[in-house]
């Protein structure tokens, strides 16, 4: 398959495990504050975090959502986000920075609203699998994660200007 004249490039594991690490520190850096702010201050205390990493990000991650201001923030929020980029750029910051573009598997377009809800929808299904639907990117042949199956979608480098 080619996409004007360049031949297509799928972006490997690797390659959208570094994405996603970025892409995760840009939102936590944007996302911290905000659920700092709604959470008490015990719960988020920093001198609790430097004497027990462990027992601060579990407490954290097992307080349910407060209200519905902390589930928006804590969880509608990064999906708008992370769709909204999608949409507009075909790539988050994340896959920008290692020149990745989400597109549709059929016509190498740009994806649609229901590709791009139904991919981040996918990325439940990939956690919940314990990460296997992530690590099957590393042995698909188009290096399709079982999201980007769902939602018909692939990740390829963007062409050279």
């Amino acid at each position: 398959m080619k996409t004007e004249g360049q031949p297509i490039i799928y972006v490997g594991f690797w390659a959208r495990l570094l994405a996603q690490i970025v892409d995760s520190i840009l939102i936590s850096l944007i996302m911290i504050p905000l659920i700092r702010s709604l959470y008490s201050q015990g719960l988020f205390d920093i001198g609790r975090l430097m004497k027990s990493p462990v027992d601060f990000l579990t407490t954290l991650s097992l307080q349910p959502p407060s209200g519905p201001l902390d589930l928006f923030v804590s969880y509608v929020l990064p999906a708008v986000v992370v769709v909204a980029f999608w949409l507009t750029r075909q790539a988050t910051p994340g896959k920008m920075l290692v020149s990745a573009r989400v597109v549709d598997s059929t016509t190498l377009g740009k994806i649609g609203p229901g590709q791009a809800i139904g991919r981040y929808l996918g990325y439940i299904v990939c956690m919940i699998s314990l990460g296997l639907g992530f690590l099957w990117i590393a042995i698909d042949a188009r290096k399709q994660g079982w999201h980007d199956k769902l939602a018909g979608t692939l990740v390829i480098r963007t062409p050279k200007t």
